[in-house]
């Protein structure tokens, strides 16, 4: 006698035992990694299924890549909460989900007042076969030419409104942190370089971060 074959029924959400929080498709989830000193994999959900059975339910997810796992590894622009979003689908249990994330726009991490555990942000999708990115040019800031890192502190010139690393400029962190006026060897006079003793500035502010700069390759 042949066997019934089970149903498979998609969900509209699961809740997640450990958290007692509910999941549904398009949201972010930490996933237990294969090695418990490995930091928790993240994906995002693309469907619920449950095949019929008690406890039997699976998540169809899409993985983000960390910096350090794609083919060109962690480069210096790429912040400590940096994600890729990958072309890279999996099906996996409900039972290897450990909780809810977040995973920001690049543009709305940088607006956050203060980041918590589970926020991440993503500004690039990845192949990972090939390697590639998109978008492969972002917007480079700086005498070094570097995309920005929003956990690096940076100073903006008065006169260009660009941007700069402290280190770049031959300025401590806390002198950085001090300066009230600011022009890049560009921008700057006699006059203006008197002005630079003491301005407080830190990150980019949504508008500053979106000025067009010269573009280069990422990859």
């Amino acid at each position: 006698m042949a066997k019934t074959r089970s149903t498979r029924k998609t969900l509209d959400s699961f809740t997640i035992k450990s958290t007692n929080k509910p999941i549904k498709p398009g949201d972010c989830v930490l996933m237990r990694p294969a090695q418990p000193s490995k930091p928790s994999y993240v994906a995002k959900v693309e469907k619920i299924e449950s095949d019929g059975k008690k406890g039997n339910i699976k998540v169809h997810v899409q993985w983000y890549y960390r910096p350090e796992e794609s083919i060109g590894g962690r480069r210096q622009f790429h912040g400590s909460k940096e994600l890729f979003l990958s072309d890279h689908r999996d099906v996996q249990s409900v039972d290897t989900i450990e909780g809810k994330c977040t995973v920001h726009s690049f543009k709305g991490y940088t607006k956050l007042d203060a980041v918590g555990n589970d926020d991440f942000f993503c500004r690039f999708e990845y192949n990972s076969v090939t390697g590639a990115f998109v978008p492969d040019r972002v917007a480079v800031y700086c005498k070094c030419e570097m995309p920005y890192n929003p956990d690096d502190l940076m100073v903006q010139c008065d006169g260009c409104a660009d941007w700069f690393h402290p280190a770049c400029i031959e300025m401590t962190p806390e002198e950085a942190k001090q300066i009230e006026h600011f022009y890049c060897g560009n921008c700057s006079t006699e006059e203006q370089k008197l002005l630079q003793n003491t301005h407080a500035t830190s990150k980019h502010t949504d508008t500053k971060v979106g000025t067009k700069r010269r573009r280069r390759n990422q990859t």
